[in-house]
């Protein structure tokens, strides 16, 4: 049974009112069984479905057990795709934004330069990809000797995936005192084994996969020749209509040409494929997140752990050759207690991985009669209505926060002998400031940011002006937005 609030574990005011602000309401079933064990620094073994709240059941303890004036890395999580490591390390940002907490994101197909630059600076939780995690282990561009935390997020993918080889080598790296998560959805072999490996007596948790059945979603099938599924599949969205919807294809070649055949009848769509530059992937997860557009053509890069809300429809243009695959597909929507519906076409000669998911998910697939004519007919008035209307712009998670900060630009920073806690105790000497109001600093070599939070950034800048900083007058003026 879920506790009633976040209020009733031992988290500080920051954490708490940053979860207020994200609104955050009461903990999930994962979250209340995880959060006070993290809390006690206990090794945990978590399976999970996606769309539980596994990323906050451990985001929260982590920022809450973190130590701010520890400039070196004390948490590690890992992932296994770039789009999940974004996401996690913004969640991580947000949550830990009132104790500012720095988070970094570390990822191939990203300049390393880049990377090894963000990681010079105060950094408390690094997440990544195991190979460029790996790669900043072996340059001696990611310090490891005070991680205290390890997370191994979507471990079953990370075997899918081929990672498991370079998330062990990672392992033998880190200090041995330390708590180390593993979460899955499944755990096959291999996974167990690492957490026999390389953690001390796990406690086991399963949260029960609630969202398979079809109290959350309406699982459907429609068998459909190959050659019909295009026509099939625009009968199908006329009759629901769906507001948001991710269809999946099995290659990066048929996720393009259904998207331009689907823009060439003028459905608001975008693509996603690993095929794709890393900037134009996680630009398009992020305006299909804020709703700028309706129908998102994905391969399976998109089926796990990205967090998009109120995903109404899942469509199975291909069938996943893999099991496993339709559980993290199908779990884009139905999260978060809502309501959602998972459509398949399975063409006549795939009875056999039809057959191979059916066993794994417990149930048979209910089989759907085609839309008839008349049916699409009826409902196309409608679909063509709201075809026209304008996407409602969903807001961000952290937007309630983030629209309270404000960020100064100072023109001094290490080879001036500034630190973090220079800033600080500056600004928290202001009349109306308090340290709560400062958010997140970095200091590089010539320059410094620091994030006011609250709305005093007016305040703070008008006064820096006329201020120094350890007898040092610097520039300072509100940093551009990128």
């Amino acid at each position: 049974m879920s506790r009633e609030s976040f209020k009733d574990y031992k988290l500080s005011n920051e954490i708490i009112d940053a979860l207020n602000s994200l609104e955050y309401e009461s903990p999930t079933a994962v979250q209340s069984k995880v959060i006070p064990l993290v809390l006690e620094k206990i090794d945990l073994v978590v399976k999970s479905q996606t769309g539980s709240g596994k990323t906050a059941s451990f985001g929260i303890p982590i920022c809450e057990l973190i130590d701010w004036k520890e400039n070196k890395p004390q948490a590690l999580i890992l992932t296994p795709t770039r789009e999940l490591a974004v996401q996690v390390k913004e969640d991580f940002i947000n949550i830990g934004r009132f104790k500012r907490i720095k988070a970094a994101a570390v990822y191939g197909k990203q300049p390393f330069a880049i990377q090894k630059t963000e990681l010079k600076q105060k950094t408390h939780v690094v997440v990544g990809t195991p190979g460029r995690v790996l790669d900043h282990i072996e340059r001696g561009t990611l310090s490891l000797e005070r991680i205290n935390y390890l997370v191994i997020d979507e471990a079953d993918e990370m075997l899918n995936m081929g990672f498991i080889e370079q998330v062990e080598a990672i392992i033998k790296e880190l200090p041995r005192k330390r708590v180390t998560m593993l979460f899955s959805a499944t755990l096959p072999e291999k996974v167990k084994s690492l957490s026999l490996n390389y953690m001390k007596t796990p406690i086991d948790i399963e949260i029960k996969a609630t969202g398979l059945t079809t109290d959350k979603i309406d699982h459907s099938l429609f068998e459909v020749a190959e050659d019909h599924k295009f026509s099939m599949l625009t009968d199908v969205t006329i009759v629901e209509n769906p507001d948001s919807c991710i269809i999946f294809c099995r290659t990066k070649d048929r996720v393009d040409t259904l998207c331009d055949q689907l823009m060439d009848l003028g459905y608001s769509c975008d693509k996603i494929h690993g095929g794709m530059v890393q900037e134009d992937r996680l630009d398009v997860m992020n305006d299909f997140r804020r709703g700028e557009f309706r129908y998102l053509i994905a391969t399976d890069v998109a089926a796990r752990g990205i967090d998009i809300e109120n995903i109404t429809h899942v469509i199975n243009y291909d069938l996943p050759l893999e099991k496993e695959s339709y559980v993290h597909r199908t779990g884009r929507t139905g999260r978060a207690g809502q309501k959602g519906k998972a459509i398949t076409f399975v063409t006549p000669f795939e009875d056999k991985f039809l057959s191979e998911i059916e066993e794994y998910i417990g149930f048979e697939i209910p089989n759907m009669a085609a839309p008839s004519k008349e049916e699409v007919l009826n409902k196309k008035s409608d679909f063509e209505a709201k075809m026209n209307v304008e996407p409602m712009i969903k807001k961000a998670k952290g937007e309630k926060i983030n629209k309270q900060i404000m960020k100064l630009y100072f023109n001094g920073g290490k080879k001036k002998k500034l630190r973090a806690v220079d800033f600080v105790g500056t600004i928290a000497k202001i009349d109306g400031v308090t340290v709560e109001d400062i958010g997140i600093i970095t200091i590089l070599d010539s320059v410094s940011y620091v994030e006011i939070l609250n709305d005093k950034g007016p305040i703070v800048l008008k006064r820096m002006k006329n201020t120094t900083i350890k007898g040092k007058l610097l520039k300072v003026h509100e940093a551009k937005k990128k």
